[in-house]
């Protein structure tokens, strides 16, 4: 079985539009449909055609292109179970451990409630890929609009799961902005100071901080590390709860 190829290029201001295509098939899905424009320029760009979207959550900025693009290409939208009368377009409703298959290539739905609260990843397994959108980005997660810090936290922890050496694409650019926090939360972590030097020169040259892998945002996301002692200690919280923890990381992102 060939290799996915991925393409990865910016939608409205600063979402991530991605495309996965399979040489062998040619059948091409669009993780979620931020805006038609940039996903018929990357496809034209490619000379790929569309043939399934698979969408996140139910979130405008995320589901935008869905009919317009469902018009012109005849495209299979697949999305969560749970937001499914949210979710222009929608053909297939996919629900918590379910698989599907890609190409010949397995899917696998990770429910990851919290900034919405039907919000799915996808796995790809076999070739190491995971698509979780506004559930967990670069050094940061995405906003509570619709769950708990709890909630949000066991999302976060089925991620935290899966092999170190998974690729993550997230959903927005956010990275920056993430990493400026991130060292005012876990100060003495080496690691996340050289990881936000180099967003700095990666952003300042223009280029993306997508993918990021399971294993590197387990050791300097701040938002995956509510049991680091350091962390605890610095936050005056060494007897709280993971989640107690998680949710003072998250208020104090909103307010920074």
């Amino acid at each position: 079985m060939a290799a996915l190829e991925l393409d990865l290029f910016l939608c409205r201001t600063d979402n991530f539009g991605v495309l996965i295509h399979d040489p062998e098939s040619g059948a091409t899905v669009s993780i979620d449909a931020p805006e038609e424009r940039p996903i018929l320029e990357a496809l034209e760009r490619r000379g790929w055609r569309l043939t399934h979207i698979l969408t996140t959550h139910h979130h405008g900025d995320h589901v935008a292109a869905n009919v317009s693009l469902k018009e012109r290409f005849g495209v299979t939208i697949i999305g969560p179970k749970g937001e499914a009368s949210k979710i222009p377009g929608i053909d297939k409703q996919v629900a918590h451990g379910e698989r599907f298959d890609f190409a010949g290539h397995p899917v696998e739905v990770i429910e990851t409630p919290g900034h919405t609260a039907g919000h799915v990843s996808f796995h790809l397994p076999e070739d190491k890929l995971l698509f979780a959108a506004d559930t967990l980005f670069a050094l940061g997660c995405g906003r509570l609009f619709e769950g708990t810090a709890e909630t949000m936290w066991h999302s976060l922890n089925k991620l935290m799961a899966l092999p170190d050496d998974t690729s993550v694409y997230f959903g927005h650019e956010y990275t920056l902005s993430n990493a400026h926090f991130a060292v005012t939360i876990d100060p003495d972590n080496r690691e996340l100071r050289e990881r936000a030097a180099e967003i700095e020169e990666t952003r300042s040259d223009g280029g993306f901080t997508a993918p990021t892998t399971i294993g590197l945002e387990k050791r300097t996301n701040p938002f995956l590390r509510a049991g680091d002692p350091k962390i605890r200690a610095h936050l005056g919280m060494e007897k709280a709860s993971d989640a107690a923890v998680f949710a003072e990381i998250r208020k104090r992102k909103d307010n920074f």
